[in-house]
């Protein structure tokens, strides 16, 4: 009887202690971003794409179009860029060799990535 018990109770701390990381899905990297020929950011890539709460495919969508939309923005002297796309708050730190970025959108939407020579 007390190995089933202790069997029931792990099972239910690793059900409710999963880490919210556990949701988030890898995507396919985009390489040299076709928007950017001929720009100083030419044969630069979106790499390490996660995605939570949406596709692949809407994923890819928003990193490209956001990551092309934040290059026409201005840095501020922080170093982190906070602007709209389509439905999602993006911030953009430019700190380090990567661009780092985060996409929240409603709901559990989120979407992280990389900027940067890969």
């Amino acid at each position: 009887m007390r190995p089933l018990a202790l069997a029931f109770l792990t099972a239910a701390l690793l059900a409710v202690a999963a880490p919210a990381d556990a949701a988030f899905k890898s995507c396919p990297s985009i390489r040299n971003v076709s928007q950017l020929g001929g720009t100083r950011f030419a044969g630069s890539d979106i790499f390490r794409i996660r995605a939570q709460g949406v596709s692949c495919t809407m994923a890819r969508r928003i990193t490209r179009g956001a990551t092309i939309r934040a290059l026409g923005i201005t840095p501020p002297l922080s170093g982190i860029k906070r602007f709209r796309y389509q439905s999602y708050a993006i911030s953009d730190n430019l700190r380090g060799n990567d661009d780092r970025y985060s996409a929240t959108g409603s709901g559990s939407k989120r979407i992280t990535w990389l900027f940067g020579d890969a």
